[in-house]
């Protein structure tokens, strides 16, 4: 799919991470974007960043009201083609840990961002996407955010390895059944990136995640998520698909 000037995306966690780097190179590749993340997130300064034909929503990715709402400025702006889904957490806990079993709740909670977020979001955006006339083939493009954690949960991952793995999950499921609407689905697997999530750690706990990495030996680098985000778009032919972002990394246990 060519981007063009009536061409919007909307991002969720479009402000920080993954999401600020693909809001970046989506809007430098000639879309209008639409950035949703909570109100505290930042996402008013990088939309006043970067100007004309970005806009901010403060929503969260659970709330139907509040996501039918970034939808609607979306389409104010063009002919919304693509979203990525980024918006995520990543609580830690153990199945039964020192203070004895996790606690439901924080289970429940990372499930209903990560998981029924994203699916939230997907729905309501193909179901806009439908006004769209096809173009180079497409309606539009849903990009979910799984994990390589989706495959290979690690000890204290409990919740976020299984929201992960129901991304994954979905991909192929979503895929078939919006592709007779002409709109693809492919889920995009990072593993340890430098973002929010992992700032604050030090440095020898950084050092000893690079050294996991077989090839590149290094945190993957937020715009290389986008890049791929990017490369989707152009690329047709991919739907269904959970491609791992990875550097060749399969997480041990610990």
């Amino acid at each position: 799919m060519q981007i063009n000037v009536s061409t919007v995306a909307l991002v969720t966690g479009g402000a920080s991470g993954l999401g600020e780097a693909t809001t970046r190179r989506l809007h430098q590749d000639g879309a209008a974007v639409v950035i949703v993340d909570l109100l505290a997130s930042g996402g008013e300064v990088l939309a006043r960043e970067l100007g004309d034909r970005v806009r901010f929503c403060a929503a969260d990715v659970r709330d139907e009201a509040q996501v039918q709402a970034a939808i609607a400025v979306a389409q104010e702006l063009g002919d919304l083609r693509i979203v990525v889904n980024c918006a995520g957490v990543a609580t830690p806990g153990r199945v039964v840990g020192r203070e004895g079993p996790m606690d439901l709740a924080t289970f429940r909670n990372v499930i209903d961002i990560n998981l029924i977020g994203t699916f939230n979001v997907i729905r309501l955006a193909a179901a806009a996407m439908l006004a769209n006339a096809p173009l180079d083939g497409d309606r539009g493009l849903i990009v979910m955010t799984a994990s390589i954690a989706g495959y290979d949960g690690q000890i204290g991952q409990a919740a976020y390895a299984a929201s992960k793995g129901g991304i994954i999950s979905l991909t192929l499921s979503a895929a078939r059944d919006l592709a007779d609407k002409l709109i693809r689905v492919v889920t995009v697997a990072p593993g340890t990136f430098a973002t929010p999530m992992l700032a604050g750690l030090a440095d020898e706990v950084t050092a000893a995640l690079e050294a996991e990495v077989p090839h590149p030996s290094r945190l993957g680098r937020p715009r290389e998520y986008a890049s791929l985000v990017a490369h989707i778009v152009d690329n047709g032919m991919l739907n269904g698909e959970v491609i791992r972002l990875d550097g060749a990394l399969r997480m041990p246990p610990r």
